[in-house]
């Protein structure tokens, strides 16, 4: 079975992802600086698909395996911390 996203939602510290399988998932907006960084307004204009969630004009991508891996933002070189 595949599991994607469903929905996604703010608060003032965490991305809430809801799962086909009936899960919600909260991560650190911490993990995804641009996320972080962004309005409310920016943080709204996802686009869900089978694979994962894209923001077009933060130029964003998180995939539903990665959370589900517990990986933060990969852009960041190895070690350093956001």
């Amino acid at each position: 079975m595949t599991i994607s996203a469903t929905d996604v939602r703010f608060d003032d510290a965490q991305m809430w992802v809801g799962l086909s399988d009936g899960r919600t998932i909260g991560v650190p907006l911490a993990w995804f600086p641009r996320l972080l960084n962004a309005s409310a307004e920016e943080r709204q204009e996802v686009e869900i698909s089978p694979f994962g969630l894209h923001w077009d004009a933060l130029d964003e991508d998180i995939s539903v395996e990665g959370l589900l891996a517990g990986r933060s933002d990969q852009t960041r070189p190895h070690g350093k911390a956001a």
